[in-house]
């Protein structure tokens, strides 16, 4: 048995990754234990870990010096924090996932002679990743092309991005039949929280659409708490069949099940898309570093699985137009679909696995393990 420790922020898109590699590991009969931040509260309630470390973590940002004096300070302090416990828990080698919360942890690796492999999950290298890059032995990638790796030295290996245990049952299940009568079934999702972009276009849109189109439509969106009573309210003026929450525990299900899906582009949707291969209008966040998001959906509608549509220029008027186009076009999204599911890695899971007992097994043979 190998004891490895999981290094990710704590937000769902670095933690949904780190939470499938731990499930394989455990199957694998490994130990697994988790690094993370204090954010890890709101999505990591399920974390098969033995135990989680919560690290000090800041963001280096701005031009404000006592600020980013206050920030280093702190990073200094995850540091030694992640030191301390990691000479305790002895780990053979350690995974990160991103994000800033990452680099206290996986410095302190460094420092003890712990091995580590860095996983990104975007088609675009994160700032933090890029830091840590020269500290770690391989960099586990998701895209095939991912923009700043190609700058890094270090051994590079595409394994996909893991999926959730709960996804993997619905990797190629059939697409559902769609002819010109029967229901449609849409799910719209912005994020664990929801997007209240979304909230204002999508509702708006579908109020253009035909008459017979929309009452075809089962919807399923999820919204902000605060937004919920608004959108019911434009949809029940529209007439149109909506379920509305602000989390849905079962959206891997739900989108198996859905003919269309509108959502943001983040490395996990994208991901969990194609594996499950489901056609998706994909409406990047604006705000997302370095338009990783843009460049996920690229990937996504490049190989004829998505659409691309950047809110900047996004209407009520321009969704229902490909709105329109899709949802009269049953044949459309059954190829985009197939096309999706070509880009799945549905087994990334395993040869990050893979990749972390090699490293693990290299380690104990050559070096041993790290001493207290």
């Amino acid at each position: 048995m190998k004891t490895f420790v999981l290094i990710a922020g704590g937000t769902g898109g670095h933690l949904f990754p780190a939470m499938a590699l731990a499930q394989e590991l455990i199957r694998r009969g490994h130990a697994v234990e988790l690094m993370t931040d204090h954010r890890v509260k709101g999505y990591g309630a399920d974390f098969p870990a033995r135990q989680v470390h919560i690290v000090p973590a800041a963001t280096p940002s701005g031009s404000n010096p006592i600020k980013l004096a206050g920030a280093g300070l702190t990073i200094l302090r995850g540091i030694g924090t992640a030191w301390n416990q990691l000479r305790k828990v002895r780990p053979d080698a350690v995974i990160g996932f991103g994000g800033y919360p990452t680099f206290p942890p996986f410095i302190a690796a460094n420092l003890l002679g712990i091995p580590g492999i860095l996983h990104e999950q975007n088609a675009v290298m994160g700032r933090a990743n890029r830091a840590l890059a020269r500290f770690a032995d391989i960099l586990a990638l998701s895209f095939p092309t991912t923009r700043f790796a190609e700058q890094q030295s270090l051994e590079k290996v595409v394994t996909g991005n893991p999926v959730r245990d709960r996804v993997r049952p619905l990797a190629g299940r059939p697409y559902p039949a769609l002819d010109g009568r029967g229901a449609i079934r849409l799910v719209v999702t912005g994020g664990s929280q929801g997007a209240r972009a979304l909230s204002d276009i999508v509702p708006a849109a579908i109020a253009l659409l035909p008459d017979d189109l929309r009452g075809r439509l089962q919807i399923l969106q999820q919204a902000r708490p605060e937004d919920i009573d608004r959108v019911a309210e434009t949809y029940r003026q529209s007439r149109t069949s909506v379920e509305l929450a602000s989390f849905i525990a079962d959206l891997p299900e739900r989108i198996a099940d859905a003919h269309l899906v509108i959502g943001r582009a983040g490395a996990s949707t994208v991901t969990e898309l194609c594996v499950i291969g489901r056609p998706a209008i994909l409406i990047p966040l604006p705000s997302s570093l370095d338009s990783d998001q843009k460049h996920n959906g690229l990937f996504m509608e490049e190989g004829g699985g998505g659409w691309v549509m950047e809110q900047a220029t996004l209407s009520p008027q321009s969704l229902a137009t490909r709105l329109h186009e899709l949802l009269t076009d049953p044949d459309r999204l059954s190829r985009a679909a197939a096309a999706a599911l070509k880009l799945g890695r549905p087994r990334a899971v395993e040869r990050l696995a893979d990749l972390a007992e090699m490293l693990a097994g290299k380690h104990t043979h050559i070096e041993g393990r790290p001493t207290p």
